[in-house]
């Protein structure tokens, strides 16, 4: 596959510190999403954040990615705090959200070139990179289509490519595999495994548990607002049995229990 983010200049050193999150909380009235959550997560690290609906994972991703004011604590990606440098830091991350981010009239090419103008690129630079990001995303041969014609997986794909046109050193994905089919399924699988081995730090939140299993160094579980597990997939396994026959489901289930949380 295509390497992409070889030249990205803004990519942290693999191991080290790169988002440091302390305390981060925010309320809404009287209502607490997100209480006191710190983690950190290492350059280069897959790692992904997982818990019910209401357990505040996605509000945290978007205090994180600048998108909402924290009510206490702060964060630093690549040494910039989310109080006080946003701007850095919205230059460093990338953002795919769950529900799509697409202009439906227009064409693949030019949803891609209009993000690329939204971070700075030049009409050639932007040109450059969307061409590239259309090899990876394997739609090329629809470049010019309008996206309103596109299969849900397919428009998936290029929620994705958008998110990477600013080449960000942190690749947010929220729920990026959500109801599409295998094949779409599989190419983002590979898409971000490729530019996490080139160096992408990735946040990623599913509701898959075989997908955090698969792709994760470590696995963070939040619920009612707080962190209440973080390891490896094996290490979050092993107190509930042999890590080769326990599935993160169960271990999720466990930590989180069973109660509907529609």
């Amino acid at each position: 596959m295509q390497t992409i983010a070889a030249s990205q200049p803004s990519l942290p050193s693999s191991g080290s510190d790169f988002v440091v999150v302390d305390g981060l909380t925010k309320r809404f009235g009287e209502i607490t999403a997100v209480d006191g959550v710190s983690f950190t997560i290492r350059g280069g690290e897959f790692f992904s954040l997982l818990g019910p609906n209401g357990a505040g994972k996605s509000t945290t991703i978007r205090m994180l990615a600048t998108i909402l004011e924290p009510t206490a604590g702060d964060a630093t990606i690549g040494g910039f705090s989310l109080a006080r440098d946003a701007g850095r830091v919205r230059e460093l991350i990338g953002v795919c959200p769950q529900n799509l981010a697409l202009y439906e009239e227009l064409s693949a090419l030019d949803n891609l070139l209009f993000f690329g103008g939204m971070v700075g690129l030049s009409r050639h630079q932007a040109r450059e990179r969307a061409d590239e990001i259309l090899a990876l995303i394997g739609l090329t041969e629809r470049a010019k289509s309008r996206v309103s014609t596109f299969s849900g997986g397919m428009q998936r794909r290029l929620n994705i490519g958008i998110a990477l046109m600013g080449r960000p050193a942190l690749l947010f994905l929220d729920e990026p595999t959500v109801g599409i089919d295998p094949q779409s399924r599989n190419n983002i699988f590979e898409t971000v495994k490729q530019l996490n081995r080139d160096g992408v730090t990735v946040l990623y939140t599913t509701h898959y548990m075989e997908e955090a299993d698969q792709l994760s160094d470590r696995v963070a579980v939040i619920d009612g607002g707080r962190i209440v597990a973080l390891g490896t997939p094996d290490e979050l396994k092993a107190p509930h049995g042999d890590p080769r026959e326990v599935t993160l489901e169960e271990v999720f289930l466990q930590l989180t229990g069973r109660r509907l949380r529609d």
